[in-house]
C-alpha cells in the first residue's frame, strides 16, 4: 500500500466527465496479521469525518485488527482515507474507560453502575421537583448513531420537557442547515458526490476537502488528472492542497466571505448570466437580491476582501458560463462572519444559474462530523424530530401524538436553546444538570478560561458519557463508559444523506456500554410516561429504535420508511428520501424545483440575516412562497473584532487531515500522531520576517482572551493572517501531563465568544490576535514579550483570563444573551451609514 501518511489520497484512478469512478479497495491490517488469518469482515462505516465512507471491520480472537473499503458502496468506491485506515486502533486501547466513576471528596472512583444511575436519577429527580424541566441541559455530539438521538430527543422533549438540548454539531454544522432551510425551506443537501463525476465547474468555500473529506478529495482529484477536467475555484486565505490545484484562488481576508459572494451575484447579474426563466417560476426575492448586490462591483469587492477585481471577475466567468456547477461550503464560511448571509449566496449562484437537481449540479453545504445530519433530524440539535417547524403548533401536535403525550409537554414556546446559551445559563446557574456525551468541550469551544469555569461551578451537576477521560471528564460529577463504533449496532447519514449500517463487531471492554443502553436505562430509570401511563421510550435495541424513527420521519422531507436493516446490509448505503414513491432512496433534491417553502411545511418561517430577527407565520404566509425557493441578500458588515493596535493579526484556526477533532481517538493511533504530534502556528513569509521569526521557532499567538505557544511554520498563507489546529488539548499523553489544567497550545484558549446571530454558530475564524516569538528553533530564549494576557490554571477565574477586565467578557456574553441586541443596534447603525 501506497504510505498513506506521506500520501493521504493514494494513488490515482483518473476518470472523465460523465463516467463512472473506478474503484479502489484500500485495506490496512495490524502487523503481524494477513488477510486469510481475519476470522471475519463486519459492515461499517467512518466515524472520523462527514464523508461517510463504507468499509468493513476485521475481527481476529475477538478484536479489532484492520479495515478495508467497501468498493459496491456509492460513496467511497472503496476508498479510505488515512483517519479510516489508522483510527480504529484507538478501540483497543488500554485506557479506555472500563467502569463508571462518581466524584467523591472532589476524587473521581470507581463504581457499579446501579450507583452511577442511581445518583443521576436522584440528582434529576429533586430538580424536577425544585426547579422543573429548565434545569436540565443536555450537550452532545455529531459521532453517536441515529437510534441513540432519537431516543435522547423524545426523552428530553416529551419526558422532561426540557428545550436545552444541543450539540458540538453547533460549531460545525449548525450554519449549513440553517442556509438549506432559509433558501429550500427545511434542511437536506440538494446534491450529490456524484455530481463530482459530472460537473465541469467546482467552487470550494471555505472547504479545505483535502484534509477534512479526503475521498471525497480523492474524487475530485481522479477528475482533475483525467480528460476534461473541471475548472477549480477555491475560497480560502490558506495554500491548501485545493488552492494549490485551482484555477482561481480567492485568498481572501477571513470575515469578509459575504463581500465576495455579492461581488460574484453582481457579475453573474449584469453580465447576464442567469436563467431568467427559471428564476422567475422558482424563485422569490431576486429583485431584492440585484438592488443589494449591486452595491458591490468587484473594486469595492476587492478593497473589502484584499483581493484583486480581476480574479472576483475571472472566478465569475467561470461560474457564469459553466454547464453543470457543483459548489461546496465548510467552515471557512460556517464559522466566520455573517457566516449564514454567505452561505444562502451559495444556494442563491446556483438558482441564478438554473443548476439544480440535476447530474453536476450540485449544492454541498458540507457536515463536519459523521453523524451530524442525524441530530438535526432527529431533534438532537433541539430542533424538532422530522424537519418540523417549533413554531407550528400542527407539526407538534403530530410528535405529540406520535408519542402519545400532551402537546403543551412538548417545548415550543420559544426557540430552541442553541449551545452558546446553553453554556450561558450553566454559568449563570439555570442549567444545573448538564449531561455532555461524546465530545470534549472544555477543548472544542471558543474561550477556553470561560469553559472551564463553567464546567468548575458549584451548582452544576454534570454527567459526561465517553469512551476516555478526557479533558472535560475530569470536571465531571459522574462518567460513563460507553462503547463506541465497532462495538455496539446502529446507523448514521452522510452528508449527501446516503444511510448506512455500522454493525457490532467486538464486545466493548470491560463494564462499558452502547449509548443507546445507557439513555434506555436512564429513561427506564426516570419512568417517562405517556397519557395512557405507558412507558414513553416503547422500543429497546437498536433495530426497534430504527422502526420508531421511521414512522417520525413518515410524510417528512426526510422520509426514512423504505430503509430497513436489512436493505442496508450487505450493499450501498441509501439516500433518503426513500418511501414508496422513491423505494429505491433520492440522489438529488429539487429536480423538478418542488421546494419545500410552503408555510404548513417549511422548517422555519425565516430569519433576518443580519439581525436574527424571526418571522412569524403571519409574515411568512404574506412572502407566499408556495413552494419557491427563497432568495434573502445581506450587505457586509465589518467583523466585531477587526484587528489593529495591539492586535494586528487575524486569527483562524482549523483541522489537519491526521486528526480529528480533539484528537480523543486519533492520538491514540500511532501513525496519525506520529504524523501530527503537536500544534503549530502558521504564519507568512512577510509576516514572519518582520518579527524575525524562522521556521520552527517557538510563537506565542495572544488575543484578549488568552494564548497558546507552538512552533512556527512559515507557509503561503495571507499575510496579516495567522493560523493554528484546533485538535490539540491540555495532555501531551492519556495520562495527562499539564501542569494545573493549563493549555498553552490549544487555539481555543483565544478564540472570541461570538456567534453567527441566524446559525448561532460560534466564530473560530474571526478575532484580533498578536504573534511574539518565545525562542528559537534552537531552543535560545528569545526576549521576554512585553505582554500581559495569559491562560489560566485550572480553577482560574474569568478575570484572571484577560488581564483582570472581567466585565469585558459578561458584556459580549450579554450582548449576545438577551435577544443578541448589541448585535442589532449595531447592525442598524452600520446599515444607516452606509445609506448616508
Amino acid at each position: 500500500m501506497t504510505d498513506r501518511i506521506a500520501n493521504p489520497w493514494g494513488e490515482r484512478t483518473p476518470f472523465g466527465q460523465g463516467e463512472d469512478w473506478p474503484v479502489r479497495v484500500d485495506q490496512f491490517l495490524e502487523d503481524g496479521v494477513s488477510e486469510e488469518e481475519v476470522d471475519r469482515w463486519v459492515q461499517t462505516a467512518s466515524i472520523l469525518h462527514s464523508n461517510g465512507d463504507a468499509l468493513d471491520i476485521a475481527v481476529k480472537d475477538g478484536r479489532i485488527v484492520g479495515v478495508r473499503g467497501r468498493g459496491e458502496d456509492r460513496v467511497n468506491k472503496g476508498r479510505l482515507g488515512p483517519k479510516d485506515l489508522f483510527g480504529w486502533q484507538a478501540n483497543n486501547s488500554e485506557d479506555r474507560l472500563t467502569r463508571p466513576l462518581v466524584r467523591k471528596d472532589g476524587e473521581l472512583v470507581e463504581a457499579s453502575w446501579d450507583e452511577a444511575m442511581d445518583l443521576i436519577v436522584e440528582r434529576s429527580k429533586e430538580l424536577l421537583e425544585e426547579k422543573g424541566p429548565l434545569a436540565f441541559g443536555f450537550y452532545t455530539t455529531g459521532q453517536l448513531f441515529l437510534e441513540e438521538y432519537y431516543t435522547m430527543g423524545v426523552f428530553g422533549k416529551a419526558g422532561l420537557g426540557t428545550p436545552h438540548m444541543d450539540g458540538n454539531t453547533r460549531l460545525c454544522t449548525a450554519t449549513a442547515a440553517v442556509a438549506l432551510e432559509e433558501t429550500f425551506g427545511t434542511d437536506g443537501q440538494p446534491g450529490s458526490y456524484a455530481d463530482v463525476d459530472h460537473a465541469d465547474t467546482i467552487c470550494l468555500y471555505g472547504h479545505n476537502v483535502a484534509e477534512t473529506q479526503t475521498v471525497l478529495w480523492m474524487r475530485m482529484l481522479d477528475r482533475l488528472e483525467g480528460p476534461n477536467p473541471p475548472k477549480l475555484i477555491v475560497v480560502d486565505p490558506r495554500p491548501t492542497a485545493p488552492a494549490q490545484r485551482a484555477d482561481v484562488h480567492l485568498k481572501v481576508k477571513n470575515g469578509t466571505n459575504l463581500a465576495l459572494m455579492n461581488a460574484l451575484l453582481h457579475e453573474l447579474i449584469t453580465n447576464g448570466w442567469y436563467d431568467e426563466e427559471y428564476v422567475n417560476a422558482n424563485t422569490i426575492g431576486f429583485e431584492d437580491l440585484e438592488q443589494t448586490v449591486m452595491e458591490y462591483p468587484p473594486e469595492t469587492a476587492a478593497e473589502i476582501c484584499g483581493v484583486d477585481a480581476e480574479e472576483i471577475r475571472e472566478a465569475a466567468r467561470l461560474i457564469g458560463n459553466a454547464e453543470r456547477l457543483l459548489s461546496t461550503a465548510l467552515q471557512g464560511f460556517y464559522q466566520s462572519h455573517q457566516a449564514t448571509a454567505s452561505s444562502c449566496q451559495i444556494n442563491h449562484i446556483h438558482l441564478l444559474r438554473g443548476m439544480i437537481g440535476k447530474p453536476g449540479c450540485g449544492i454541498l453545504q458540507m457536515n463536519g462530523q459523521p453523524t451530524a445530519q442525524n441530530t438535526r433530524e432527529t431533534g438532537a440539535n433541539g430542533d424538532l424530530p422530522g424537519f418540523r417547524n417549533w413554531d407550528n403548533e400542527e407539526h407538534v401536535q403530530q410528535l405529540a401524538d406520535l408519542w402519545n403525550v400532551d402537546r403543551m409537554t412538548i417545548p415550543h414556546w420559544a426557540p430552541p436553546t442553541h449551545a452558546m446559551q446553553i453554556w450561558r445559563y450553566a454559568e449563570q446557574g439555570s442549567i444545573n444538570f448538564l449531561w455532555v456525551s461524546c465530545t470534549n468541550p472544555a477543548v472544542s469551544l471558543p474561550d477556553l478560561p470561560r469553559i472551564r469555569q463553567i464546567l468548575q461551578n458549584e451548582g452544576l451537576f454534570l454527567v459526561v458519557q465517553d469512551i476516555f477521560l478526557t479533558e472535560t471528564a475530569r470536571y465531571a460529577d459522574v462518567v460513563l463508559p460507553a462503547a463506541t463504533w465497532g462495538e455496539k449496532t446502529g446507523t448514521f447519514t452522510n452528508t449527501d444523506r446516503t444511510v448506512h449500517i455500522s454493525e457490532k463487531a467486538v464486545d466493548p471492554p470491560g463494564e462499558a456500554k452502547p449509548d443507546l443502553e445507557i439513555l434506555l436505562d436512564y429513561a427506564r430509570r426516570m419512568d417517562f410516561r405517556d397519557k395512557d401511563d405507558q412507558p414513553l421510550i416503547k422500543w429497546d435495541d437498536p433495530e426497534s429504535t430504527f422502526e420508531a424513527w421511521k414512522e417520525c420521519s413518515r410524510g417528512r422531507p426526510c422520509d426514512y420508511t423504505g430503509i430497513t436493516y436489512d436493505r442496508l446490509r450487505g450493499g450501498s448505503g441509501i439516500q433518503w428520501p426513500c418511501n414508496d414513491e422513491h423505494p429505491e432512496g433520492t440522489e438529488r433534491l429539487y429536480r423538478e424545483a418542488d421546494f419545500n417553502t410552503q408555510t404548513w411545511n417549511c422548517e422555519r418561517y425565516g430569519i433576518d440575516l443580519i439581525t436574527g430577527g424571526m418571522n412569524s407565520e403571519m409574515e411568512h404566509k404574506a412572502m407566499n412562497p408556495a413552494g419557491r425557493a427563497i432568495i434573502l441578500p445581506a450587505g457586509y458588515l465589518p467583523p466585531h473584532e477587526p484587528p489593529g493596535g495591539e492586535y494586528p493579526f487575524r486569527y483562524i484556526n482549523g483541522r489537519t487531515v491526521y486528526h480529528f477533532h480533539t484528537r480523543t481517538k486519533t492520538a491514540r493511533a500511532p501513525q496519525l500522531q506520529n504524523a501530527a504530534p503537536d500544534a503549530w502556528v502558521e504564519i507568512s513569509p512577510t509576516d514572519a520576517e518582520s518579527l524575525s521569526i524562522e521556521e520552527g521557532d517557538m510563537v506565542r499567538v495572544e488575543s484578549p482572551r488568552g494564548y497558546m505557544e507552538a512552533k512556527a511554520r512559515i507557509s503561503g498563507i495571507r499575510e496579516g493572517v495567522v493560523f493554528a489546529p484546533f485538535h490539540y488539548g491540555y495532555f501531551d499523553t492519556p495520562e495527562g501531563d499539564s501542569p494545573n489544567g493549563q493549555s498553552p497550545r490549544a487555539a481555543n484558549e483565544l478564540t472570541i465568544t461570538d456567534w453567527d446571530p441566524v446559525s448561532k454558530q460560534p466564530l473560530f475564524k474571526v478575532g484580533a490576535a498578536r504573534v511574539t516569538k518565545v525562542a528559537d528553533n534552537d531552543g535560545t530564549p528569545a526576549p521576554a514579550p512585553t505582554t500581559t494576557a495569559s491562560a489560566p490554571a485550572s480553577g482560574g477565574s474569568v478575570s484572571e483570563t484577560v488581564g483582570g477586565d472581567e466585565a469585558e467578557v459578561k458584556e459580549t456574553v450579554g450582548k449576545q444573551e438577551e435577544g443578541e441586541k448589541g448585535l442589532i443596534d449595531r447592525a442598524k447603525d452600520a446599515l444607516t451609514g452606509r445609506e448616508e
